[in-house]
Order: C-alpha cells, then structure tokens, then sequence
C-alpha cells in the first residue's frame, strides 16, 4: 500500500498563511516531479504549482507572488507555503507524485478553508 500523505490544512483569516506538507514514503521509488493540485466545490481540479527534482518551479497565475512550492529530497516531501490567503483560495488541497517510471499518485487532500 503506498503512502502519499497530505498534512498542514485548517481554518485561516482571509490574509493569513499555512504550509502544506506532503510525504511520499519509501513505497514510492524514484520521486520526480511534485505537485499540488486543488479543487473547489462545483470546480475541477487545477494544478497550483509544480516542482522539478532539481527545484524548478511552476505557478498558477492565481496564486503567483503567494504560494511557494519546495521540496525536501532527503524526507521524501513537498511543501507549499501558501501566504496572503484569499477566500478563493479554499478548496481541498490534493498533493500529486510522478516518478521516473511514468507513475503518478495522488493524496487523498487536505482542506483549506479560508474565512472570517
């Protein structure tokens, strides 16, 4: 059973912050690319950031200049800081793992909810 775990998700203020973490445990072999996906009542899933093993990093216009996606290789995981929170924002945060192989796995989401 593989192990792709989502953490970090809860209730913030309208101009706050939280960092999500993704783990990928040692099931998983060969992690390359790390995303985050969200996904809104009555909208589809749309990716927010992507990042490379190599660090390179990609935005959704939306939330360019207040997310930041990073990667720890050696823990296995992915974060994304996600600041200046909008009520937009609030959606189930869905972490996605490709590795060399062509494989691709999805957490199970983590709620974000953002509101006065």
């Amino acid at each position: 059973q593989v192990q792709l775990v989502e953490s970090g998700g809860g209730f913030v203020q309208p101009g706050g912050s939280l960092r999500l973490s993704c783990a990928a445990s040692a099931r998983i072999f060969s992690v390359n690319n790390m995303d985050w996906y969200r996904q809104a009542p009555g909208k589809e899933r749309e990716l927010v950031a992507t990042i490379t093993t190599g660090g390179i990093t990609g935005y959704a216009d939306s939330v360019k200049g207040r997310f930041t996606i990073s990667r720890d290789n050696a823990k296995r995981t992915v974060y994304l800081q996600m600041n200046s929170l909008k009520p937009e924002d609030a959606a189930v945060y869905y972490c996605n793992v490709r590795t060399s192989f062509g494989e691709n796995y999805w957490g199970k989401g983590t709620l974000v909810t953002v509101s006065p």
